[in-house]
């Protein structure tokens, strides 16, 4: 896989969209894994990555998207 940005060999691929990325184009950031309801502290918890690979380019959603259609 070739690098997006550069087209030199990529070191990683993008955690949100898959793009490879070299180890001069990678950047780093959190990615959710799971989020769960904790009743005994009455709040909602998640699972965190801290330094997952992104590209940079892609947009990841802030917030979830409805899909009344799989329903």
């Amino acid at each position: 896989m070739l690098c997006w940005f550069c087209a030199e060999s990529a070191r990683a691929s993008c955690r949100f969209c898959g793009r490879g990325v070299c180890a001069d184009h990678a950047r780093f950031g959190p990615y959710l894994l799971q989020v769960s309801r904790s009743e005994t502290r009455r709040r909602a918890e998640a699972l965190v990555v801290d330094d997952a690979v992104q590209c940079g380019t892609c947009r990841p959603r802030p917030h979830a998207v409805a899909m009344p259609e799989l329903d």
